[in-house]
C-alpha cells in the first residue's frame, strides 16, 4: 500500500488526519496520505514567503535545470506514476501513461520558456513628449501562487500549474483533488530532490475549509483553479484583489461536414467522447453530423464504440473501466433517464453497473436537456444531424460553455469559417475538441473559463509588466 506523507514547506510531513484512497474500479484500499490543516497551510505560507526573493532572482539556467532535471526523474519514473495515477483515478494504463508523458513534456516546456521570459523594448518618441526616450517593459513575478487541481489529470495539470510558476519564479501552494492526491505527492519526491529553494512548492491535500484559505488569503498573488464551473465562479467572487485564472468546464461540440472523411472523423470521435470515461474537460460531448452521411457516420461510429474494451483500468487492453465514484455514475444515469423520458433515444449502452457506466450514445435530444446543456462530464455523447454547415455553428454555439470545438472538414472555407464564427477557446480543425498539446493556449470564453493555460500563457499570469522610461 502506498503512504504518502504532504509535502509542506518543503519537508515529508504527517498529520493527525489519515486520508485513505481507494480504486475506483474495486473499492480496494490502495494507498494513504494526510491532510493539512491550517497549521500545516500556515507554514507552507511562511515558508513560501520566506524564499520568495530567492525563487524571484534565480537564473534561467538555474530553473532551467531544476525543470529538465524533474523532467528527466519523471521519465524515468514513468511506469511507477502511471500505476499510482491509474489506480487512484480508475484511468486505464494507456491513458495513464500517456498523462505521465505529457507531464514530462510539460516540464520541459516550462524549462525551455524560463530562458526567454516575455520583456519588450518600445519607442516612445511616436508623441513629440516621447522625443529622446525609449521605454523598457519587463515582467516580474507576482508573488505567491495558490493552486487547486482536479481530479481527471491528477498529475498534468498539478504540472500545468507547479511549472510555469517555477519558470515565472513564483513559490506556489497547490492543493490536489482529494480523490487524486498520490501521484502528486509522488511528484513532490522529485521536486526535493532539485536545488530549488525549500519551500518555493508546497504540496498539501486538504479539507474544504483549509483549502477555501487559497482563495481568501491576501497573502496569495493569484489563484488558478481547474474545475467545475459552479466552484470556480464562486471562488471568483471570494478572491478579493488577486488574479484570477479558472479553466474550468464545457460541454464541446464537433461538426462533422460532407466533405469529412468518416473513417477518421469516427475513430477521432471514439477517443474523444470516451478516453477516461468523458471525464474530460473537453470531451466530446455533442456531435453533429451532415444529413447526407449521417447514417453512414452514425454506423461506424456505434459499431466502433461496441468494441471498445472494458475492465480493470491497469489491464493494457482496457478502453473504458469505472468513473471516478458510484455518485458521478449515478448523476449521469439519472441524466440519461431524464433526456429519454423527454423523447431521447439510445443508440448504444445506458445501463450502469455500480461505478462503471457504458459508453452511451442518445439521439433525438434537444438542448433543453441536461446532456445537452449541462456538463455531462461522463461516457455520453449526443448524435445529431444538421442541414446547413452554418446551422451546426449555431448549433455548437447554443451553450452556456466555450471551451474548444471539433471541425471535420475538407473545405478550407468551412474551417476559416468555423474559426470566425464559433465561440470557443479554440477550434479544432480534423480533429475532436479534446486535442490539446501542453505549449498551445489553452481555456475558454463564457461559462468555461477565465484566462490561459499552456505553459508560456500561464506564465504571462503570473508576471507583471513594469515599463522602465530613460532618456537616450
Amino acid at each position: 500500500m502506498y503512504d504518502f506523507q504532504i509535502y509542506c514547506g518543503g519537508e515529508f510531513l504527517k498529520t493527525l488526519s489519515i486520508h485513505r484512497i481507494t480504486n475506483p474500479f474495486d473499492n480496494s484500499l490502495i494507498g494513504q496520505t494526510y491532510l493539512g490543516g491550517d497549521t500545516e497551510l500556515q507554514k507552507a505560507i511562511s515558508k513560501a514567503q520566506s524564499v520568495e526573493l530567492e525563487v524571484k532572482n534565480m537564473p534561467s539556467f538555474l530553473k532551467y535545470e531544476v525543470l529538465m532535471q524533474i523532467a528527466v526523474s519523471l521519465k524515468s519514473e514513468r511506469e511507477f506514476a502511471a500505476k499510482i495515477l491509474c489506480l487512484e483515478s480508475a484511468k486505464p494504463i494507456k491513458y495513464a501513461l500517456g498523462e505521465v508523458d505529457r507531464a514530462v513534456q510539460t516540464f520541459i516546456i516550462a524549462a525551455e520558456e524560463a530562458k526567454r521570459l516575455p520583456k519588450e523594448y518600445i519607442d516612445l518618441d511616436w508623441t513629440p513628449s516621447g522625443v529622446k526616450k525609449e521605454g523598457l517593459v519587463k515582467y516580474f513575478p507576482i508573488g505567491l501562487v495558490s493552486g487547486i487541481s482536479p481530479f481527471n489529470f491528477p498529475l498534468n495539470l498539478a504540472v500545468h500549474k507547479i511549472a510555469p510558476a517555477i519558470a515565472a519564479g513564483c513559490p506556489i501552494v497547490l492543493k490536489p483533488s482529494s480523490s487524486t492526491p498520490l501521484s502528486t505527492l509522488f511528484l513532490a519526491k522529485i521536486i526535493d530532490q532539485t536545488a530549488l529553494p525549500k519551500g518555493a512548492v508546497s504540496i498539501i491535500p486538504m479539507d474544504r475549509h483549509t483549502g477555501n484559505q487559497l482563495v481568501t488569503d491576501e497573502r496569495f498573488k493569484l489563484l488558478t483553479f481547474t474545475g467545475s464551473p459552479d466552484v470556480g465562479w464562486k471562488m471568483k467572487k471570494e478572491t478579493g484583489k488577486k488574479k484570477v485564472v479558472l479553466e474550468l468546464g464545457g460541454n464541446a461540440g464537433v461538426i462533422v461536414a460532407k466533405s469529412a472523411n468518416l473513417t477518421d472523423a469516427a475513430q477521432k470521435c471514439l477517443i474523444g467522447g470516451f478516453a477516461y470515461s468523458g471525464q474530460v474537460c473537453i470531451h466530446a460531448q455533442r456531435i453533429y453530423v451532415h444529413k447526407d452521411i449521417f447514417d453512414e457516420f452514425a454506423s461506424k461510429f456505434i459499431e466502433k464504440v461496441k468494441n471498445l474494451k472494458d475492465g480493470d483500468p491497469i489491464n493494457p487492453d482496457t478502453d473504458i473501466s469505472s468513473m471516478i465514484d458510484e455518485s458521478n455514475a449515478m448523476r449521469v444515469e439519472n441524466w440519461v433517464q431524464e433526456a429519454m423520458e423527454e423523447g431521447a433515444e439510445i443508440l448504444v449502452g445506458g445501463k450502469r453497473i455500480g461505478s462503471y457506466y457504458p459508453p452511451t450514445i442518445l439521439s433525438k435530444t434537444s438542448n433543453k436537456m441536461k446532456v445537452c446543456s449541462l456538463e455531462v462530464f461522463g461516457p455520453v455523447v449526443t448524435l445529431e444531424s444538421f442541414d446547413q454547415f452554418e446551422d451546426a455553428i449555431t448549433k455548437v454555439n447554443s451553450s452556456n460553455y466555450g471551451l474548444q470545438a471539433g471541425v471535420f472538414t475538407n473545405q478550407l472555407s468551412e474551417a476559416n469559417k468555423a474559426f470566425d464564427l464559433l465561440e470557443v477557446g479554440g477550434v479544432i480543425i480534423n480533429d475532436v475538441p479534446t486535442f490539446r498539446v501542453d505549449h498551445m493556449p489553452y481555456g475558454g470564453i463564457k461559462d468555461s473559463g477565465l484566462g490561459r493555460e499552456g505553459v508560456k500563457y500561464a506564465i504571462f499570469d503570473m508576471m507583471e509588466a513594469r515599463v522602465l522610461v530613460k532618456n537616450r
